[in-house]
């Protein structure tokens, strides 16, 4: 008889070993392997890592022809953004957020549109009662929309009522780490429970042509908990961002098998649920009728969407002696640290007896790296008290050699600038459009930090 195999997994991470140990030799963690039965091998197959008894598979070429996805739309076009389109017949989609973020409001609303069509949705909630779900629906106006509800947690019994009718159109499971699968012991939630109910759900998923959503939690350091391997098992993997403070949220689409990455939804909470903003950048630029030192606007991007943010930085002066203090908010601490040293290296700034804050308006988080001249203008500005000139807006990459390095998509980001009313571009000094079309702004190019600083201090 063929011996079963034992392995070890790690709740915490997902990596796999033959022998047990106290400590996890991938994420450090202890006394998170768990013992699981593991296939039967011979010990042919043991000794050279065969498998016997599978069939020929068809091999094609990369020419074949091959149809476009149809797209089933939201009817939420900040939503159908992200997504690329809409939703995938066949596919899998996970979205993560913050408890409290409003993933379960976004994803009820999608639904209700979508089955107000009519399409058939299923929304089977394990951390809600299915009364809990029709208050909220009734709170945001959707009471009665044709959604079939479901209170459950067994993916057995899931999919085996899925199964006794019609597959519905669109799946979501709220949530994932709360779904058990009897073919695997152990509590829901841990590594080898996610990983087996979500292979299921997506497996009846691919087999029916449902297009699947999965809720999924995440960690306190913003990744979606469980094993890694959920989000290469997936085809779209969306992160809703946002403080609990403000009003805005962001769906950021991180994986897409159908469409672009980077993508991003904007919407905006009220008491009547998610609303969609067509117009971002009025989210976050302050309106104010007089010019403030320390600030900045700046043209950040977002997929192919451009976002105009405001850079706001103060620097305090310390009595000799004291440590000074760096504090971000919104930005990257060591891209701070990485601006400041240039600005000392490069330019005779000094900035160690300063306490240094710096914050993003309205809670939105910068990723680009166009926004290293944003951040180091308002720098220069809070330092020398001098304001920078309102109607201009700031981006370029800077090098360690205290170089303005040209960024991607300097053209669009000018066109978003000048709907606003910007009438100017301090940007790097290299060509923005094509031969023969007219930029929107002014622009004022710079090849180093050095000139731009001595422009901002009237050198």
């Amino acid at each position: 008889m063929a011996k079963l195999q034992k392995r070890y997994v790690c709740q915490a991470c997902g990596s796999v070993t033959s022998k047990w140990a106290g400590q996890c030799a991938d994420c450090a963690e202890w006394n998170t392997l768990v013992e699981e039965a593991g296939g039967p091998a011979t010990p042919f197959q043991a000794k050279h890592h065969l498998q016997s008894g599978g069939r020929m598979i068809l091999l094609s070429g990369l020419d074949a022809e091959v149809a476009l996805p149809e797209r089933m739309p939201s009817g939420i076009a900040e939503f159908d953004r992200a997504l690329g389109g809409g939703f995938v017949e066949g596919s899998a989609t996970l979205i993560g957020g913050d408890p409290g973020i409003g993933k379960s409001t976004l994803l009820l609303q999608a639904a209700a549109k979508i089955a107000s069509r009519g399409l058939s949705v299923a929304y089977v909630s394990g951390e809600e009662a299915a009364d809990q779900v029709r208050l909220r629906a009734r709170r945001l106006g959707l009471g009665q929309a044709p959604v079939q509800l479901a209170a459950a947690t067994s993916v057995r019994d899931i999919l085996t009522t899925l199964s006794m009718t019609t597959p519905p159109d669109l799946l979501i499971i709220d949530s994932i780490q709360t779904m058990h699968s009897d073919l695997i012991e152990g509590a829901p939630g841990t590594v080898s429970q996610v990983r087996a109910s979500a292979q299921e759900l997506i497996r009846f998923a691919k087999e029916r042509g449902t297009a699947l959503v999965m809720v999924g939690h995440v960690t306190k350091d913003g990744s979606i908990a469980g094993p890694r391997v959920l989000e290469h098992m997936v085809d779209t993997v969306l992160a809703f961002e946002g403080e609990r403070s403000h009003l805005y949220r962001i769906l950021r689409a991180v994986k897409n098998r159908f469409g672009g990455t980077d993508e991003i939804g904007v919407f905006s909470m009220q008491t009547e649920g998610l609303a969609e903003v067509a117009n971002p950048s009025s989210l976050f630029l302050t309106q104010r009728d007089e010019t403030v030192t320390g600030t900045v606007v700046f043209p950040a991007l977002e997929g192919t969407r451009p976002v105009l943010v405001e850079v706001q930085a103060l620097t305090v002066r310390l009595a000799s002696g004291a440590t000074p203090r760096r504090s971000v908010v919104g930005w990257d601490s060591p891209r701070l640290s990485m601006v400041l040293a240039v600005l000392e290296a490069r330019c005779g700034l000094s900035f160690s007896a300063c306490e240094v804050y710096l914050n993003i308006a309205g809670g939105y988080r910068v990723q680009d790296p166009a926004a290293d001249l944003a951040v180091a203008a308002a720098l220069v500005s809070a330092l020398s008290e001098r304001p920078i000139p309102a109607d201009a807006v700031v981006f370029g990459e800077i090098a360690l050699s205290g170089e303005i390095r040209p960024v991607a998509h300097a053209a669009l980001r000018m066109r978003e600038s000048a709907k606003l009313g910007f009438e100017r571009a301090l940007a790097p000094a290299a060509p923005h459009a094509k031969a023969g079309d007219p930029l929107p702004l002014r622009v004022s190019g710079y090849r180093n930090l050095n000139s731009l600083v001595d422009q901002l201090l009237g050198k």
